[in-house]
């Protein structure tokens, strides 16, 4: 396809020739004709189109919000001559990426690295991937796709805080449940013999009684679970204050899974995981949290009422924007449910960053104020960032 620039040469030549015919003057003739000659050469040159083979991977496949993701390139010349160099473009979630490949010999593999964008969270798609090759004057240029894509995921950013309070401790000795995480010190109940079991757990009594090899079963008794709901409805936020709110559940998340608690995740829109004490599911759930996303047909915190949430020892997090007040009294509604309730309301106007303890009326921050229009009963904490909500939320958890 003929550039601008050689359309320009083109009808610049055809000027010249005729001004230089009409008027006689042999250099104008002469300047169409270098015109024409390079136009032609150009075009001669794109018949060198490179064959090449193009294969993509991406490393890190995951990465923090704002960390290096790169990927990788593997061109492979399959033309019997040199490859000419060509500029080849990525397009990563809408954003082009320029990668420029250099000239290969026939049969020659040779790998390019280029950085992804990584300064926004979010799953995106990589590719499809565009090559374009250009004479060296730039009179013409031409394109060829290639439709394999991958995926890059940019999860949140989460910041140092201290796990959601359970309003419980976590005790070695005390109520257990055939639910709780195996392993710990605390009896529960005799069950049979499994293959693989530790034998230093037989209860022989009990064996010789039955005529079965009985095992202790022993768990970790009184493990409270912590369950961090996102409001992913529109109206709370705006762009920036619903990233805030991002990392902040990332942030809780990580920290009560990463303290060993079960944590239980959800969106009001509906994506949901659990992971189980012990278990590698980190990545998941910051991949939950990646994906994420507003949405004007999100119902917001009222389907807290119908989501099943009670769990016996549980303690809920909520993390919000500002809520009509019709929304927040769902909060109240479930209050009950659960042995503890946070709330971390973000706002671009919250001041920095205010706490209160879960009283009616509390002040639990020295010279804070209780966040606008959170009810009475639950840990609030508001701020317009997830660096000033970090900040508060540490000093008001350590000080209860």
């Amino acid at each position: 396809m003929i550039t601008r620039s050689g359309w320009g040469v083109l009808a610049g030549s055809a000027v010249l020739l005729a001004g230089g015919l009409a008027l006689g003057y042999p250099a104008l003739v002469a300047l169409a004709v270098a015109g024409a000659v390079a136009l032609v050469a150009a075009a001669g040159w794109m018949t060198a189109r490179p064959r090449v083979r193009i294969t993509r991977r991406i490393e890190p496949a995951r990465i923090t919000e704002g960390g290096e993701a790169r990927g990788l390139l593997a061109v492979t010349n399959l033309g019997p001559r040199r490859c000419p160099p060509f500029l080849a473009v990525e397009l990563v979630g809408g954003r082009r990426v320029r990668v420029a490949v250099p000239s290969l010999a026939p049969a020659e593999t040779r790998e390019v690295a280029y950085l992804l964008p990584t300064d926004r969270r979010g799953v995106f798609p990589v590719g499809p991937l565009t090559i374009g090759h250009s004479d060296p004057l730039g009179l013409f240029h031409a394109a060829r796709s290639y439709p394999s894509r991958s995926q890059l995921v940019v999860q949140p950013r989460p910041e140092r805080v201290l796990p959601p309070p359970t309003g419980r401790s976590r005790e070695t000795d005390g109520r257990t449940s055939a639910a709780a995480p195996s392993g710990g010190v605390a009896f529960h109940s005799l069950r049979e013999y499994v293959r693989g079991d530790d034998l230093r757990l037989v209860h022989w009594p009990s064996s010789a009684r039955t005529g079965t090899l009985m095992i202790r079963h022993n768990v970790v008794p009184h493990e409270p679970r912590v369950v961090v709901v996102l409001d992913t409805s529109a109206e709370p936020y705006t762009d920036d204050s619903f990233e805030e709110a991002v990392r902040v559940a990332a942030s809780l998340t990580v920290a009560a899974f990463d303290g060993g608690f079960p944590v239980e995740v959800r969106t009001t829109a509906g994506a949901h995981l659990v992971a189980e004490r012990g278990r590698s599911q980190r990545g998941e759930l910051l991949d939950l949290f990646a994906a994420a996303h507003r949405g004007a047909g999100d119902p917001g915190l009222p389907v807290l009422v119908g989501l099943g949430l009670a769990n016996d020892g549980a303690a809920l997090g909520v993390v919000t924007g500002v809520p009509a007040p019709a929304a927040l009294r769902a909060i109240t509604t479930v209050r009950q449910r659960f042995a503890m309730v946070s709330v971390a309301v973000l706002a671009a106007d919250s001041g920095g960053a205010t706490a209160s303890h879960g009283v009616p009326g509390g002040n639990g921050v020295p010279g804070g104020r209780r966040p606008a229009a959170v009810p009475a009963g639950v840990f609030a904490v508001s701020a317009d960032t997830s660096g000033a909500f970090a900040v508060a939320w540490n000093r008001a958890v350590s000080t209860r």
